[in-house]
């Protein structure tokens, strides 16, 4: 049995059809879900790419892990999703994005080679490299990787410099002249690349070259999309498929944000630029496409998949590792808890026999980011490790087995490197939220501010914020309860099992070390003997 765990990059989740969006038809990705389970109500563990997926690779939350934002390094040592796999023979594979980057300090000071066997998995997440790709170009950055879709576009006679740069994320204007995909000006320009040539075909085509090397033994594949993340710049046709008409209508109200990070919050550039509606207008029907892209090079892999007989013994997840605000809440890009950033598609297609029962089915319940580590885990007959992994195995729901779940999930987030830390004048050591939602209420702990809250059952847009509500400070202190509760939970104790602290619990102290025992016969009526050294007189 394998694994194929897919992944698009700042992927809405209302922007799939099997989850109701009207305005865009994703029949390839509804074509999934028919087969397995769609989770409804999944969220990642931090809205920003490098901490999100930090938490699915190790299945632990942020404030365990560490890695907070994007460029901070996931320390050397944090054990991740390869490594528990790998002991029970089970190879990792990377094709696409991770978004790591390497704790150069720690491997140095531990005196790990970077090319060694150990360094390149610790530099990787853990992950064998088949290929990544970050999404830009690695000439302006060496933690960032483009160097084999680079070398693609060259042997297809897209040459340059930094051909990333000039192919992918160039598009020629009007006037003849290149344009730059930066710009969201130039949105609505196809890209030079032809579609057959785009990351997104490219990461796919790779993918089914990945899985038709493999033989008998077991693989977990991380097929990582780059996009429909910006640059917002799609090859042709899918650059002019969609038109302002067909985006569904801004989420946001005038007046909405009361919370004193929220009024600063929308005066950054990205967030005053995506208010404006001409931008949206011109974006967000290119994000369409770049989704439309998406959704069709699944169904030129999930026919490979069915054709080669892999659909049989193969896991197939889809997810994103977060949202897209696109002017919502008067936001842009991805940041903070609003559903259409904290929110993501989640679909489990479990080749199993044991999982025919849940096929086409939607499951209401509370998924967290976290949960899918210990899902492959279980998948592949790995013993559980509830003292590392702090997600739950999904394996209960996909196989519709009665058994409790969690009431609340979690979510975090660090602002320090954001604009409005300075603009509210928080310490860069305080500037963290912590988003607890219960399926109905949605709680934000604001460090030295007050908290956030929504009630998503009367207000399911989340446009009115009760957090300072007189009415509704009984669900900001329930809410908050289950914070602190969370906040004090062992994080870091994870070098023993819970069955070794029971052993350990059980025989006291190590062998040879006696503590208290006053005489001989005490030692005894405990079943403990004197020392060997030491002669019964």
């Amino acid at each position: 049995m394998n694994v194929l765990w897919i992944m698009a990059d700042q992927l809405r989740w209302d922007y799939l059809s099997c989850y109701g969006a009207k305005h865009i038809a994703t029949p390839n990705l509804d074509r999934l879900a028919a087969k397995g389970v769609r989770f409804d109500r999944a969220y990642i563990q931090s809205p920003i790419c490098g901490p999100s997926r930090m938490s699915f690779y190790t299945g632990r939350y942020v404030r365990s892990h560490g890695a907070t934002w994007n460029g901070f390094p996931l320390r050397v040592g944090e054990p991740t999703l390869g490594d528990h796999l790998r002991e029970i023979g089970v190879q990792s594979t990377l094709v696409g994005k991770t978004h790591m980057r390497a704790d150069e300090e720690g491997m140095k000071r531990l005196g790990i080679e970077p090319e060694s066997t150990i360094g390149a998995l610790v530099s990787e997440c853990g992950f064998e490299v088949f290929v990544r790709d970050d999404g830009t170009n690695a000439a302006t950055d060496k933690n960032r990787h483009a160097e084999d879709y680079e070398d693609y576009l060259r042997s297809h006679g897209m040459g340059g410099d930094t051909p990333w740069e000039e192919w992918a994320n160039t598009a020629i204007g009007p006037d003849g002249k290149k344009k730059s995909g930066w710009l969201l000006e130039t949105a609505p320009l196809p890209a030079r690349v032809p579609k057959e040539h785009s990351e997104t075909a490219w990461l796919t085509t790779r993918g089914i070259e990945f899985i038709e090397a493999q033989g008998d033994k077991p693989w977990l594949c991380h097929l990582s999309y780059i996009k429909p993340h910006w640059p917002y710049l799609a090859p042709e046709p899918y650059n002019d498929m969609f038109s302002a008409d067909d985006v569904p209508p801004v989420n946001r109200r005038d007046d909405e944000h009361s919370h004193p990070l929220l009024q600063e919050w929308v005066n950054t550039r990205i967030c005053k630029s995506f208010s404006r509606n001409h931008v949206r207008e011109i974006v967000a029907p290119v994000y369409m496409g770049l989704i439309k892209e998406l959704d069709d090079n699944m169904g030129r892999l999930f026919d490979y998949l069915e054709q080669s007989g892999r659909m049989d013994d193969t896991m197939i997840v889809f997810c994103s590792d977060h949202g897209d605000n696109m002017g919502d809440h008067w936001l842009g890009e991805k940041d903070l808890f609003y559903d259409c950033s904290a929110r993501i598609p989640l679909i489990v297609y479990d080749p199993r026999a044991e999982a025919d029962a849940t096929r086409g089915t939607v499951d209401t319940r509370l998924i967290e980011g976290i949960d899918l580590a210990p899902t492959f885990q279980q998948f592949f007959g790995g013993k559980a490790k509830p003292h590392v992994f702090e997600g739950r195995s999904l394996q209960p729901l996909l196989h519709g087995e009665a058994t409790e779940w969690r009431d609340h999930c979690i979510s975090e987030y660090d602002y320090a490197t954001r604009d409005a830390r300075r603009m509210v004048g928080v310490d860069q050591s305080d500037a963290r939220l912590v988003m607890v939602f219960d399926g109905r209420w949605k709680y934000v702990h604001v460090e030295k501010m007050r908290p956030m809250l929504f009630d998503l059952e009367t207000d399911p847009q989340e446009l009115n914020d009760l957090g300072d509500s007189p009415a509704h400070q009984d669900h900001v202190e329930r809410l908050k309860a289950l914070h602190f509760d969370w906040a004090r939970q062992h994080h870091t104790r994870i070098t023993r099992t819970p069955e070794i602290i029971e052993k350990m619990t059980n025989t006291r102290e190590p062998e040879g070390i006696y503590i208290a025992y006053w005489d001989p016969d005490e030692l005894a009526r405990d079943g403990l003997k004197m020392p060997p050294h030491i002669k019964d007189q």
